[in-house]
């Protein structure tokens, strides 16, 4: 009797396990049925993100996720938010993912699921325009570095040929820069795109230094229980790439396409 019990417990058991699996987690379910895809984002990281001076939220990451939006049939929502705090955000709730040029890390993987890379980035230095203290990467030993507070920046730092003499941690890359013009550092670390995307801006005022500090992979990131969401999302992201769409997005912000993995290598 006890081994029949038994039995029917095991059994029990598994056609639950194997119930909850068929249900699945629910996630695409629920932000399908509320019709909005809520996304965190830093609205101040151009050209991934940022706001024309008419409070127009604009950006490559802007236009791959209203058109996925589009795809799925939701609307998308944006939610700034401090980028030193983004991911305990998205896991206290307050958005669905964070897509907004965020660098895939083996420290942010164990906090949050990324989709597979959709641009591969990488941390450049940005001088001013014409400076001849600083010509290389190694001549940063020497200088007093800004970088945003909770970017990529901060490790990339540590990874430059030798050490600088100072680093501050600044809320945004903006604020930041506005201390280089100002000469209050020396040089800004950031993120290629968005320090070309400056100096575009600002013909005259940045250069950046040769060759790169880091490769950077950027990847929408989504709470580790929101399996299917990442999914849906991750779906489109590839139809996307195969029929052209993402490249023609990539083409109108960085005048070419940089969303084909095969160019990364």
């Amino acid at each position: 009797m006890k081994k029949i019990v038994g039995l029917f417990s095991c059994l029990l058991l598994i056609a639950c396990a194997v119930s909850a699996f068929a249900a699945g987690d629910g996630s695409f379910k629920r932000v399908k049925s509320q019709g909005v895809l809520t996304i965190g984002l830093d609205d101040a990281f151009p050209p991934m993100g940022y706001r024309t001076d008419k409070g127009e939220l604009v950006g490559f990451d802007i236009d791959a996720a209203e058109e996925v939006g589009k795809r799925l049939g939701i609307k998308i929502k944006w939610q700034p938010t401090a980028w030193d705090g983004v991911i305990h955000s998205l896991n206290s709730k307050k958005f669905d993912c964070i897509w907004n040029g965020m660098t895939i890390t083996d420290e942010r993987k164990k906090e949050v699921a990324f989709t597979k890379p959709y641009k591969m980035d990488g941390q450049v230095a940005v001088v001013r325009f014409g400076e001849k203290q600083f010509k290389k990467l190694a001549d940063l030993k020497n200088a007093k570095i800004g970088v945003q507070k909770g970017s990529s920046a901060v490790e990339a730092v540590k990874k430059l040929p030798a050490a600088p003499v100072e680093v501050r941690e600044y809320e945004d890359n903006p604020k930041a820069l506005l201390d280089l013009e100002s000469k209050r550092i020396d040089s800004v670390v950031i993120d290629d795109a968005t320090g070309r995307d400056f100096i575009a801006k600002r013909p005259g005022k940045f250069m950046i230094l040769p060759g790169n500090i880091t490769k950077e992979p950027f990847g929408v990131a989504f709470r580790k229980d929101d399996v299917e969401l990442r999914q849906a999302v991750q779906k489109q992201l590839d139809a996307m790439v195969k029929d052209g769409t993402m490249g023609k997005i990539s083409k109108k912000w960085f005048g070419e396409d940089i969303t084909n993995p095969k160019k990364w290598k």
